[in-house]
């Protein structure tokens, strides 16, 4: 069965923290699989990241796509210990 391209336009959110170890940002996007990358500099990592993300959405199939998650946000917590 031969997939049939439409251009489409999607928008997520990634999860970035930074690696000092390595000293390399580390970007995540989650509900996403296999969306995630590494780079030495944030807009390096957003290039990056629109190529995995890119690739990890053509890998789907159109049902798959349909059950991606939806991205609600992040909430921040504080606690005393």
């Amino acid at each position: 069965m031969q997939k049939i391209l439409t251009m489409r336009s999607f928008k997520f959110t990634a999860e970035i923290t930074r690696d000092n170890e390595i000293n390399q940002y580390i970007g995540i996007v989650p509900g996403l699989p296999g969306a995630h990358t590494q780079a030495a500099t944030l807009d390096e990592l957003y290039k990056n990241l629109q190529e995995v993300v890119q690739l990890c959405i053509e890998e789907l199939t159109e049902e798959e796509i349909k059950e991606l998650p939806d991205f609600i946000g992040f909430q921040q917590i504080s606690v005393a210990v």
